[in-house]
């Protein structure tokens, strides 16, 4: 799969230096670390806000810099939409003027088409004649996207563009950045630190730490790695895993899911039978057991083998498990983790060590929400 953004840049301002890597191919590739990581540094390289010592960063095959040939397109010139934490959308404008403000940038004859599908896209049809004062957060944000989108960008970059909504706004807006990638065919750059975000929008996770990359790749293998724990987030660290929709338990406000052919339960969501799903499991949320549980409240039991453990000073401990797939067609058994933690006694009474089977009980509701939903092409709803 060929990249969509090749970045290799360095730059160095008194003790702190950014020097990183990204090689990245379609979709969302999501920049996530701590606040001070470097992030928005990175973000602010790639629109040319911020030029590097030495590198080069490439869009789409693109030059945008190059540091050996003396290539430093000018910002204006780069074509990047660019998404704030705040909107900074033209007060004295209504929607539909602050959404065509960009259009000088794209082909007349592509205007009229790409305007309605950007309206559709962000369901904005209703909001066009209102002014940013009389907007939500949220509805900002989606006007911002969509003039962004229009301005012909060849990346579209998003600098923590939620940090400053509440929970309900983020749940309104997160379906449509989901879908940007895919519908628009347009690489996108994601800044943030809130982890249910990038859980939910990734395609390539790059975890940034001290100006440096400190591992890159499926958000699935990242999250599901014990060692990267001090950088994810000791307190919120869980896996990910991607089942898919079996079928809906409208009386009971659940959705059913596959997971390597067993039955998962979580909180209703709007999606198709088949699609896939994209979920984290925090390791605090995870409990063991040497014998399946019966006659237990706990909806979902997996089956799983012990893969590492990791001890701390403190009385805890962290285990990573591996799910036994109940299935022999490896098309679709991708291999799933679970993290969980439990404690230096339990390990001990359980006499816990890699290879040893399992059982991991996980509370349909503790299922994180806000990170729970559809991912990739083709997500669809019911």
């Amino acid at each position: 799969m060929a990249d969509r953004l090749s970045l290799n840049v360095q730059r160095r301002r008194g003790d702190f230096t950014i020097d990183v890597k990204i090689d990245a191919g379609p979709g969302i590739t999501t920049l996530f670390g701590k606040s001070g990581a470097g992030k928005s540094t990175i973000v602010a390289m790639l629109a040319g806000l911020i030029k590097p010592d030495s590198g080069h960063i490439r869009v789409d095959g693109h030059t945008l810099f190059d540091s050996t040939q003396g290539i430093d397109i000018a910002p204006e010139r780069r074509h990047v939409g660019y998404v704030f934490q705040d909107a900074r959308l033209f007060p004295h404008m209504n929607v539909a003027q602050n959404l065509r403000y960009g259009l000088g940038r794209l082909d007349a004859d592509k205007r009229a088409e790409t305007y309605a599908r950007v309206v559709d896209l962000l369901g904005l049809e209703g909001l066009r004649q209102r002014r940013p004062a009389n907007l939500s957060g949220g509805e900002k944000q989606r006007v911002a996207i969509g003039r962004a989108l229009l301005s012909n960008p060849r990346i579209l970059l998003m600098d923590e563009p939620l940090a400053s909504l509440d929970a309900a706004r983020k749940s309104e807006i997160l379906p449509y950045i989901e879908r940007l990638a895919t519908d628009f065919d347009l690489p996108v750059v994601y800044v943030s630190h809130a982890v249910e975000e990038v859980v939910r929008l990734s395609d390539t996770l790059v975890l940034i730490s001290n100006g440096q990359v400190a591992a890159q790749g499926a958000v699935e293998d990242i999250m599901g790695r014990i060692d990267l724990g001090p950088l994810t987030g000791r307190y919120e660290a869980g896996a990910v895993l991607s089942p898919t929709v079996d079928a809906h338990v409208d009386e009971h406000h659940l959705t059913k899911l596959n997971l390597l052919g067993h039955d998962m339960f979580v909180p209703s969501v709007d999606l198709a039978q088949g699609q896939r799903v994209r979920l984290r499991v925090r390791a605090r949320d995870v409990s063991l057991a040497l014998a399946r549980p019966e006659g237990t409240s706990i909806l979902n039991i997996l089956p799983c083998t012990v893969r590492e453990i990791q001890s701390g000073a403190g009385s805890h401990v962290e285990v990573a498990l591996s799910v036994t797939a109940m299935t022999n067609n490896s098309s679709e058994n991708t291999p799933q983790t679970v993290l969980a933690r439990i404690t230096q006694k339990s390990l001990s009474d359980m006499q816990l060590a890699p290879g040893k089977s399992v059982h991991a009980l996980i509370k349909a509701v503790a299922i994180d929400r806000h990170s729970l939903g559809g991912h990739g092409a083709g997500t669809n709803r019911r």
